[in-house]
């Protein structure tokens, strides 16, 4: 029998990204590597590679110092243009975070190639199909494919979601909560 290989990245909550963020005190970013080497981005900036360890190098270049006004300004600009938080474990030490990069489906290597592997999230959608007006706004930020609009109506496909959340932050009718995914 093998062992699955851990996948270097996997997914979380903005709530979760920041609670990590906050066990620590020194910074370092780096442009993101997807939209340097890649056709660029069309949804943010490029400086969205946070690090908590301190590397030579980062998934592209310039990578540097930031205090944490600076990280906290990634979290704002990650939430605003819907950037899913995906952490990463420490190079050196696979049992703990190194930091978090900030993905969308523009440029993402991720999203683009199925090379590349991705962990799930400990939460996954909960939606109240009762409360739920079908509008599709969660569907647009729904990179995973996991929710999609048929005949007029929302379906969750709950094996495709990840668990970042994005869906919570643009449902008018606050009808989707994230709970524990069960393993």
């Amino acid at each position: 029998m093998s062992k699955k290989k851990k996948s270097p990245h996997y997914v979380c909550t903005y709530d979760e990204a920041r609670k990590m963020s906050a066990k620590f005190g020194r910074f370092w970013v780096s442009n993101c590597g997807c939209r340097e080497g890649g056709k660029g981005c069309k949804r943010s900036r490029m400086d969205v590679c946070l690090f908590f360890v301190k590397y030579k190098q980062g998934s592209g270049s310039g990578i540097h110092p930031v205090s944490r006004r600076f990280v906290d300004g990634i979290f704002k600009e990650a939430k605003k243009k819907h950037l899913v938080a995906r952490p990463f474990y420490d190079f050196n030490n696979m049992s703990k975070d190194g930091g978090i990069c900030f993905c969308c489906d523009d440029c993402c290597g991720y999203f683009h190639s199925n090379k590349w592997t991705c962990g799930k999230g400990k939460f996954i959608e909960k939606t109240d199909k009762k409360t739920c007006t079908n509008c599709g706004d969660c569907v647009k930020v729904c990179y995973f494919k996991a929710r999609r609009m048929r005949y007029g109506k929302l379906v969750v496909q709950k094996k495709n979601c990840y668990g970042c959340g994005l869906c919570i932050d643009v449902c008018p009718e606050k009808c989707i909560q994230m709970v524990l995914r069960n393993k």
